[in-house]
């Protein structure tokens, strides 16, 4: 980081996790604490629609960011601190964030294909579902992938929510119901319904288990 004196600001750069390429260098307030200087880089980023394909963003302070529409796509958010974060619209296909904290974090209609999201933090994040309702993550394992499956090769999401489980699959984004029906419409008794039908048997399964042993502790 290089601090400019005359104007009192520093350059923040994001670079890449592989390459430590710069991505995107960033002229903030010299007085902005160092513990923010990232937030402030990224949302700056973000608002000149940036591609951050590849960030390395590891362990990042960004409680309250926003950083709605970021490109995301392969950046390394491992131990990333996103509470209360707006990640509207991102696109975190095939990011990295085990043991991101997103408690709180408004993910609707982020593009999630592909994410790490194994020990991530989800309790309490938001996502959009069906006519804009706001749905809650909740549990303690709120997200279950399952994949590649079906005719797309593809992972199937599955994110436990205070309106019940969502599914993500492509472009689709609903309830287990609506997905058996596009299910039953798509594919019938094929092979890829069936393989289908299987993982949605393991998904309910999931949801039985840990959602009430979270319910039970709070309740305790």
């Amino acid at each position: 980081m290089a601090q400019d004196s005359t104007t009192a600001t520093i350059t923040v750069e994001i670079r890449h996790r592989y390459t430590g390429a710069v991505l995107y260098a960033a002229e903030i307030p010299a007085d902005t604490p160092s513990g923010l200087q990232m937030r402030a880089a990224l949302e700056k980023a973000t608002a000149a629609r940036q591609d951050l394909r590849g960030a390395n963003l590891v362990g990042a302070y960004l409680r309250d960011a926003y950083l709605g529409g970021a490109y995301l796509v392969d950046a390394n958010l491992v131990g990333a601190y996103l509470r209360d974060a707006y990640l509207g619209g991102a696109n975190l296909g095939g990011a990295y964030l085990g043991g991101a904290y997103l408690v709180d974090a408004n993910l609707g209609g982020a593009y999630l294909v592909d994410a790490y999201l194994r020990d991530a933090y989800l309790g309490g994040a938001y996502l959009r579902g069906a006519n804009g309702k706001k749905l809650t993550l909740v549990g303690a394992r709120s997200y279950l992938g399952i994949g590649p499956i079906g005719s797309r090769n593809d992972t199937l999401h599955a994110f436990i929510t205070d309106a019940g489980v969502y599914l993500r699959a492509g472009c689709f984004f609903g309830s287990l119901d609506e997905f058996r029906e596009a299910l039953d419409k798509e594919h019938g008794s094929n092979d890829h319904g069936r393989e289908y039908r299987a993982a949605l048997s393991l998904i309910e399964a999931h949801a039985a288990i840990w959602v009430p042993a979270v319910e039970s502790k709070e309740a305790a």
